[in-house]
């Protein structure tokens, strides 16, 4: 099946559902029609686009997700199915009983990966890893030292050849393409997180008491690389001050929803982080010890 994110920015635009169908009308141009059961996310930037409840209700139904930005077009609420999964009560219960070294080795994993991950971006792009490899296996139980943000100050000036870049949200440079891709990033994870019956609000490590998607975002750090990756050519091509406009917004979308190697596969981004979050379930479970976090 065709999974699909709909990114509603450019021009008004009126939403309606028609025999399980989204519709889209725009004006005086011809509708286009989405099966709800294909709209894995639907992003809507436009202040002038409207939608019924039978939208928002048979999104939530076939399991997609809606994303309201802002005018600057940054994410700032979503949402998501309650009823996700037929067993969800039950692996509320085991994520909910986890223990705590659990959920710390659990987050080690993670950490190396997300390492391991931006040392590949950086080898590739630049022909050198920054001593992200050697600093992977450093990361203990919980990562107590803090070696992702060590990590990170070595990463981020390298990936844009830039030794005075932050990460900084709120700045108008790359880091505005970056909040776009990581909140499409998000809410892939998300939706992935909510089908495997998980809760998004009960996270590994992170537990900012106003982020209700703190195992989403946990699950998500090795895969932002992706979106970092695509972000560091894009204003190698057009400048570090590229608008976040249509084509940018294409470009990040489109990174997202090629297709990745995995242990001699080709698979989309949603198959990998459903995979991922099924793992989880199952390292709850006791039915396995790892989580799956592959090498893309």
């Amino acid at each position: 099946m065709t999974e699909r994110i709909i990114d509603l920015a450019e021009e008004p635009a009126r939403l309606t559902v028609r025999n399980q169908c989204l519709v889209i009308a725009r004006g005086e141009e011809s509708e286009i029609t989405v099966p709800l059961a294909e709209t894995a996310a639907l992003v809507v930037s436009n202040p002038r686009v409207s939608l019924t409840q039978a939208v928002l209700a048979g999104l939530a139904e076939a399991g997609g997700i809606v994303v309201i930005c802002d005018s600057r077009y940054m994410p700032t609420a979503m949402l998501m199915p309650l009823e996700a999964h037929f067993a969800q009560g039950e692996r509320f219960e085991l994520q909910a009983q986890a223990p705590l070294p659990l959920c710390k080795r659990l987050w080690q994993s993670v950490v190396r990966a997300k390492i391991r991950a931006q040392a590949r971006v950086l080898r590739e792009l630049h022909g050198d890893d920054g001593g992200l490899v050697a600093l992977a296996p450093k990361v203990r139980s919980g990562d107590p030292a803090n070696v992702e943000a060590e990590a990170s100050r070595r990463y981020w000036p390298l990936l844009f050849a830039d030794p005075g870049f932050r990460r900084e949200r709120f700045v108008e440079d790359q880091n505005r393409l970056l909040n776009y891709g990581y909140a499409v990033l998000r809410a892939i994870m998300a939706r992935a997180v909510c089908a495997a019956g998980l809760h998004p609000s009960l996270g590994l490590h992170h537990h900012n008491r106003y982020d209700a998607f703190r195992l989403a975002d946990d699950l998500m750090e090795p895969f932002r690389p992706i979106v970092d990756r695509m972000v560091a050519i894009y204003c190698e091509a057009h400048g570090p001050s590229a608008p976040l406009d249509k084509n940018a917004k294409a470009v990040l979308i489109g990174a997202l929803m090629g297709r990745f190697a995995v242990e001699g596969e080709e698979r989309t981004l949603f198959d990998i982080a459903a995979r991922t979050a099924a793992s989880l379930v199952a390292v709850f479970a006791g039915k396995r010890k790892t989580l799956t976090l592959p090498e893309l």
